[in-house]
């Protein structure tokens, strides 16, 4: 068996079974599964910390200090948002200027981690290096609907572009056989990874 494929699986599943029904389909495949918002609400913030780069240095600060054993990740633009979004949450944009004044305030407050779409990942991992773990949502296989994601990639470019970990969630745990979409993303990473 190959290594596991560096994926976040969101399992945004309205109760336990049915993400312990996934994840047992994708675990084969994939690196990690990220709990969704409803399971969240439900049952508790039991698994990663992530905090919003908005909230400032000393949010995230308090988050680190709070909870040393764990890597707090930081979300610098939702991936949902484009640039005409910005100015009616109050953030100067254009994205990915944002993207980047979020991303270096985060890591100079002690994240481990940052979260941000595909499309700034490559200009993030200049501006603050190799030892940020880079998590990118936002990431669909060639073919698949955005749903509500503004700024999108593939899992190829993501990954050549420097993530650590892909956040994909719809695009497998709505397929007919999560397992086999799973397989399959995986397998096209493994391709590329080869070819680096």
């Amino acid at each position: 068996m190959s290594n596991p494929a560096p994926v976040a699986v969101a399992l945004d599943a309205p109760d336990l079974e049915t993400a312990a029904r996934w994840a047992a389909l994708v675990t084969p495949h994939v690196s990690t599964v990220k709990v969704g918002l409803e399971l969240y609400l439900r049952y508790g913030p039991e698994v990663v910390l992530t905090v919003h780069a908005a909230g400032g240095a000393d949010v995230i600060r308090a988050a680190v200090e709070a909870a040393p054993s764990t890597l707090v990740a930081a979300v610098t633009v939702l991936t949902s948002l484009g640039d005409d979004d910005l100015g009616r949450i109050g953030l100067g944009g254009p994205v990915p200027d944002a993207v980047l004044r979020l991303a270096v305030l985060s890591v100079e407050a002690g994240a481990q981690g940052l979260v941000c779409s595909p499309r700034e990942v490559s200009a993030v991992r200049a501006e603050v290096g190799d030892d940020v773990t880079l998590i990118t949502p936002g990431v669909r296989p060639a073919g698949s609907e955005a749903h509500d994601q503004a700024r999108v990639a593939t899992p190829e470019e993501a990954l050549l572009a420097g993530a650590d970990l892909l956040v994909i969630g719809r695009p497998i745990t709505r397929a007919p056989d999560p397992g086999a979409a799973a397989a399959a993303i995986a397998a096209s990473l493994r391709r590329v990874a080869v070819a680096r």
